[in-house]
């Protein structure tokens, strides 16, 4: 009889899982995880990880398997079980073509590779009329992006195991070792499942009106479970429903997919600029030393800052809040808050995280790249009555209503710093630069 492995990478579900479920109709099936040791990620991510593969191998468990987990080089462990197919998902990071490049040089005709496993749509299942295979504008995109079919929903499979040693689940520790945010998320297709079915079950439709709304909260949270494949994009897309909410959300998801179709046409823009546009980014250390630790004396950016460092997540909005701030009030290197944003965020992969830093900097897809977000016009519309600051400033959570984002009108306050920049001079410095 056949034996296939379903190789597990960033598709840690048994639900809509085109893996698992062409490995099972093959024949018995090895369920393989690789802990690649070059990649263990953060201790953020070793957390959140660690969660998704202890429910995958309990989800696997009621199909009738347990997940298969080895340590070391991917090529040699599939190579140990001798299988007659090996199926894994594609992906778009320099790390994955790699990975794939080797498996086939070892394996040929039986590595069978799955699109539209991590994504809604493949990379490059619709590009634009004159040749080109990508899109480089988000809209004419998304058009397309919505009038292609996408493949329907899977169900678990049933699973004939194949007889082999299933070895331990990995703790966090043992993927990577350090101490984590004091307030991470659960991870695992369970928890990720339950966050669906509360989102769909009518917070989605208050989307459009809380999606910036600070300290509402109004977002699904799914990213992390969207960049490790416990919950899958195009399950949501069918499951989102047709409201205004809905439409919102999938246009987000969309994005998302947009993102990884122009990692897949140029793999350089994880380090290089899309669009180069002659920034001489300044060097301050103590300037990102604030950034990064949330003490740059704008509390609405300092907010954002320390709720990455407490949660390892950021709301969208503050995300770009806080990219802004970096990029084009202090004009240092969108690749250092790429960087850090790597070294915190559950949801950071190559594609999202360095393409969003490149759009809000301006070197990136933007049709606007010399826009600026003014972080206190920004405070003042998203987090109207303070609430987001006192929350995760609490240096500042004396201060009542809207005065909150400006205390040093007040005087400042204990144990909180002055602003490092004049926000106006921050932009008009940018602008120079740009030659505006």
């Amino acid at each position: 009889m056949t034996v296939a492995i379903a190789l597990f990478t960033r598709d840690l579900r048994v639900h809509d899982n085109p893996v698992l479920t062409a490995a099972a109709k093959a024949g018995r099936v090895i369920p393989l995880f690789v802990l690649d040791e070059r990649i263990t990620g953060t201790p953020n991510r070793a957390a959140f990880l660690a969660d998704c593969l202890r429910d995958l191998d309990a989800g696997l468990a009621e199909l009738g398997a347990r997940l298969v987990v080895r340590r070391g080089d991917v090529v040699t462990r599939v190579r140990e079980f001798g299988a007659d197919e090996v199926h894994v998902a594609a992906d778009v990071s320099a790390f994955a073509h790699r990975r794939e490049d080797a498996l086939r040089d070892e394996l040929g005709d039986r590595l069978i590779v799955h699109d539209a496993v991590t994504t809604v749509l493949a990379p490059g299942a619709v590009t634009p009329t004159g040749g080109k295979n990508h899109f480089a504008v988000f809209t004419p995109y998304f058009r397309r992006w919505s009038e292609t079919d996408r493949r329907s929903v899977l169900e678990p499979p049933k699973l004939s195991p194949a007889r082999v040693r299933a070895g331990k689940v990995p703790s966090a520790g043992e993927i990577c070792a350090g101490r984590t945010a004091p307030d991470l998320p659960d991870g695992g297709e369970r928890a990720g499942r339950e966050l669906v079915g509360d989102w769909l079950d009518g917070q989605v439709d208050d989307y459009p009106r809380k999606q910036d709304d600070l300290a509402a909260g109004g977002t699904s949270r799914l990213s992390p479970h969207l960049h490790f494949g416990s919950v899958s994009a195009n399950e949501l897309v069918h499951r989102a429903g047709r409201s205004a909410g809905a439409e919102a959300f999938v246009r987000q998801l969309a994005w998302r997919d947009f993102h990884h179709q122009v990692l897949a046409a140029r793999p350089d823009c994880t380090h290089a600029d899309y669009r180069a546009r002659g920034d001489r980014w300044r060097r301050s250390a103590p300037d990102l030393d604030a950034w990064r630790d949330g003490r740059t004396g704008v509390p609405i950016v300092d907010a954002g800052m320390r709720q990455l460092l407490r949660e390892g997540w950021m709301h969208n909005r503050a995300r770009l809040i806080v990219g802004s701030f970096l990029t084009k009030t202090l004009y240092l290197d969108w690749r250092e808050g790429a960087r850090h944003f790597l070294a915190h965020l559950i949801d950071a992969d190559m594609a999202n995280n360095q393409l969003n830093w490149q759009w809000v900097a301006g070197t990136g897809t933007d049709t606007r790249p010399n826009r600026v977000l003014n972080p206190l016009l920004q405070a003042k519309r998203y987090d109207p009555q303070g609430d987001y600051v006192r929350r995760y400033v609490p240096e500042l959570a004396g201060i009542e209503g809207p005065a909150v984002h400006e205390p040093w009108k007040r005087g400042g306050a204990d144990n909180y710093p002055d602003p490092i920049v004049d926000l106006r001079a921050g932009a008009d410095r940018f602008l120079a630069a740009r030659g505006k």
